[in-house]
């Protein structure tokens, strides 16, 4: 195990810059998502930790080492992508084991690298079938063996589950956080799904255009949301969000253009009369209360339900855990949870109080 550290990182691509001065320090063991949208960089960043794209600019330490020089196969790095990339015509334990013969470990060790693995991962009675023979999720631990059999200092996820149905996704995201618990190996994991990041990672680096725009744990991404940008991304389904101002008059409130008023616990210091966005997360309404809305979808899950509304002309997302009886067209009284609002500056996005 190693910790990972990326010292101000730029990638270019001719006169076009697409990673912008970029630092996280990963520590011995810890398990980092890199989250964000397509084309912010994450991927990129992931393989250039790996050694499969040049450094224009900072440094990647591996451990005591600066790795910028060094090829793939020297960085004692595993990494598992979303394609699998197994051979067809080996089986599972001759994909396994690979790279072990490449480097002409005897075949002993090799066998017992391979059967502690499968034992880890439930392959064992797999280990004679071919990829072919195989489900989506079987590949995918394959996959994941060969970079274990390598017993690597960094593990490198890019987009794993990605090609997985939603239910075999809910499954490798458990196998994968409880391998990381036991093997206690440092690991990247690259993804766009920021549930994934949310339920596996010990931290998470949100990504956007090139540079980050938080670093923490799950949690304090959820509930201190730096900026609009991670309010809207962190969170299923997304924050809600109004632009208007804040207004200190009377009760404490937040007015919209069309003069909704939306309740505030109180105005902080010195913002009153700032134009600014609030915020509040569909799971923080609760039913019944000063704000009326109109639903225009209603979405039942069984657990919960998901109602979809219109209010100060923009839409309004409820989660509740209580059965609804309302229809389209009809309206809803809601309110939000005071402690759980959130505010953001409306030129530069950034969080209030």
């Amino acid at each position: 195990m190693a910790s990972v550290e990326i010292i101000d990182v730029r990638k270019s691509y001719g006169d076009q810059e697409v990673i912008h001065g970029v630092s996280i320090p990963i520590s011995n063991g810890e398990f980092v998502a890199l989250v964000g949208p397509s084309g912010c960089g994450k991927s990129t960043l992931l393989r250039m930790i790996a050694g499969l794209e040049d450094i224009t600019a900072g440094n990647i330490r591996i451990g005591d080492k600066v790795v910028n020089a060094l090829p793939p196969k020297d960085r004692d790095i595993a990494m598992v992508f979303q394609n699998y990339a197994l051979y067809p015509h080996k089986t599972v334990a001759e994909n396994m084991g690979f790279a072990l013969k490449l480097r002409k470990t005897p075949k002993a060790e090799i066998e017992g690298r391979v059967k502690k693995a499968a034992e880890i991962l439930d392959l064992v009675p797999y280990l004679n079938r071919y990829p072919r023979q195989l489900s989506g999720g079987q590949r995918q631990r394959v996959a994941m063996g060969r970079a274990i059999v390598r017993a690597p200092q960094v593990f490198l996820f890019d987009e794993p589950l990605s090609n997985l149905d939603a239910k075999l996704r809910v499954q490798m995201r458990a196998e994968i956080k409880e391998l990381h618990q036991r093997l206690k190996t440092t690991t990247v994991y690259v993804t766009h799904d920021q549930v994934e990041a949310m339920t596996m990672a010990d931290r998470i680096v949100v990504l956007h255009d090139g540079i980050v725009e938080q670093m923490g744990s799950p949690l304090d991404l959820y509930d201190r949301p730096a900026n609009l940008f991670v309010a809207g991304f962190i969170g299923s389904p997304a924050m809600n969000m109004f632009k208007g101002t804040i207004r200190a008059t009377g009760a404490p409130h937040f007015e919209t253009a069309d003069g909704t008023r939306l309740p505030l616990a109180a105005v902080p210091p010195g913002l009153d009369g700032r134009a600014a966005v609030y915020g509040i997360r569909p799971e923080h309404l609760s039913l019944g209360g000063e704000l009326k809305a109109q639903v225009t979808v209603i979405e039942p899950t069984g657990a919960e339900t998901q109602v979809i509304a219109r209010l100060a002309g923009e839409k309004i997302i409820g989660v509740f855990r209580e059965r609804v009886s309302v229809k389209p067209g009809e309206m809803i009284a809601m309110s939000p949870d005071l402690k759980l609002v959130h505010l953001f500056d409306a030129k530069t996005g950034l969080r209030l109080g």
